[in-house]
């Protein structure tokens, strides 16, 4: 038998990451716990990978991952020397994927098969030219037919299940956008109409693939959440529907932030300033808040720090207009700003910009939110040094747990054993530590 020929691409990638073979494996491990698929591979598996020896296929996608993660761009299987995966002819179209992908989400026992938590820097996310007009034409079986008082149903489906996530959380409202994704819209997806109200039924299917990939990171199943972005990104571009395009970009655009992954979350929010449709006030806020706190975590402050600027003059603008997009406000800018500080080390700026977030909500801001940011608030009054503060924040997120179900928000609670067992000496901070224990038995 004869020796493979070594991996000189895989070599290439691996010299330019600067990382020793035991820190390339101790990543893929990494990665493959955040997956929900434990590995344990070693020092001596990558010098067989850079040998030659093809990586099984389910360990290829973490390696293009840790590089792709490491050197800060999008790495392909072509890239790494690895086969790639079959053309997209004999992929699963928009509709047909979609129904794929939420019937797995729809059964929780069946969830963890599709390593739904890892997140990808590497995803190729399709330009607008590229899905514009693309979509499988209507079975020719069909005997539906849609009208626009179908599209209404949906949009106001989507609506209702967006204030169920906002009031509750994602934890129970994802299962039921999904059975209502695959046993409702994708037939009507299928069905026949005209042409303006099927456009207008794959916007509508767009905006609930986007809410429930949002829903998803609310579970920290970011890998889920990126593969409902991209089909909201293939049915707005099958659609025409240029804002739900930029919307859903601006959304992976925040995940990717949230996270950490500085460089991915600015390409993302460039590539939705850029494919905005229109230049209006709010939708320039919309964008530019986003932008801010994208280079922010990029490292970017100068950046930052315009971007947040052009935000309040497009914001000052449209608040004396009519209208509105996105639910952008002077709270959202500051939480926005909060953001940007932290990022950049001025916690006790973000604590500033957070109570001011909150001095400036309204009803329309949402209880999920409302409990995720008083936490973060807690974390950073503690870093401060402010202890009773912080224990006092908690108080109030710990008293409106029980009627939340979102993963993030018991992250959060899960989260303050840790931070405050170095002051259990503090009464206040012991009745907080036991309340969060309780709170999640």
């Amino acid at each position: 038998m004869t020796s493979p020929e070594p991996n000189e691409r895989l070599a290439a990638l691996f010299i330019e990451s600067g990382w020793t073979m035991r820190q390339l494996c101790q990543e893929v491990n990494r990665l493959g716990t955040e997956r929900g698929t434990t590995t344990q591979y070693q020092r001596p598996s990558v010098s067989q990978w850079l040998k030659g020896h093809m990586p099984k296929a389910s360990v290829r996608p973490l390696i293009i991952e840790a590089l792709s993660r490491r050197l800060r761009r999008p790495i392909t299987e072509a890239d790494a020397g690895f086969p790639s995966t079959p053309p997209s002819s004999t992929s699963p179209g928009t509709i047909d994927g979609l129904i794929n992908l939420g019937s797995v989400d729809a059964v929780p026992g069946r969830r963890g098969v599709i390593g739904a938590a890892l997140f990808s820097v590497a995803l190729t996310v399709p330009g607008w030219p590229d899905v514009v007009g693309r979509m499988e034409a209507a079975s020719a079986a069909s005997h539906r037919r849609i009208g626009m008082p179908d599209v209404t149903m949906v949009s106001d489906m989507t609506d209702r299940l967006g204030a169920l996530y906002d009031d509750f959380g994602g934890r129970h409202a994802r299962p039921m956008a999904a059975a209502f994704l695959i046993n409702t819209v994708a037939p009507y997806l299928r069905a026949d109409g005209p042409e303006n109200v099927r456009k207008s039924m794959m916007s509508a299917a767009s905006f609930l693939s986007y809410l429930t990939g949002w829903m998803a990171v609310d579970e920290s199943l970011h890998g889920l959440a990126q593969r409902y972005y991209v089909k909201g990104l293939e049915l707005a571009g099958a659609s025409g529907d240029h804002l739900a395009y930029c919307h859903v970009l601006r959304g992976m655009s925040v995940q990717a932030a949230d996270l950490g992954h500085g460089p991915t979350a600015v390409r993302l929010a460039e590539a939705a300033s850029a494919a905005s449709p229109t230049t209006g006030p709010r939708m320039r806020a919309f964008m530019g808040g986003q932008m801010a706190h994208s280079y922010a975590v990029a490292g970017d402050r100068t950046a930052a720090l315009h971007s947040l600027r052009e935000t309040e003059r497009s914001l000052d603008v449209a608040e004396s207009g009519t209208g509105s997009f996105g639910g952008f406000n002077y709270a959202t800018l500051a939480y926005s700003t909060s953001q940007v500080r932290y990022a950049a080390g001025d916690v006790k700026g973000s604590v500033e910009s957070l109570h001011a977030h909150f001095r400036l909500r309204d009803s329309t801001d949402t209880h999920v939110s409302r409990m995720r940011f008083s936490a973060m608030l807690a974390e950073r009054q503690l870093q401060l040094g402010h202890l009773d503060a912080a224990c006092a924040t908690w108080s109030g997120v710990l008293d409106e747990h029980p009627t939340i179900h979102s993963g993030r928000v018991d992250r959060a609670i899960f989260g303050i054993r840790a931070l405050l067992r170095p002051h259990l000496a503090n009464a206040g901070a012991r009745e907080i530590y036991e309340r969060s224990r309780l709170a999640l038995a």
